[in-house]
């Protein structure tokens, strides 16, 4: 889990964390994540009021988005 996504930025590496997102996403893209759980920012994205969200380019091109809890920094 990312506790201040204020530090990252654009291009770094993050991890998907599969556990937290399995019960929202579609099939395919969770087929997608299994294979290659790491993610490249770029950008972020209001989702609500209070949150806003981290907007991800996965392995195949596509880009989502996901909250913080659904996220790992790698070093």
């Amino acid at each position: 889990m990312i506790i201040d996504s204020t530090k990252l930025k654009k291009g770094q590496k993050l991890k998907i964390e599969i556990k937290e997102v399995k019960d929202r996403l579609p099939k395919n893209i969770l087929d997608a994540i299994k294979n290659d759980p790491i993610v490249e920012l770029v950008g972020y994205k209001m989702v609500d009021g209070n949150q806003f969200g981290l907007a991800v380019k996965l392995k195949a091109g596509e880009i989502n988005w996901f909250f913080e809890k659904e996220l790992t920094e790698l070093e």
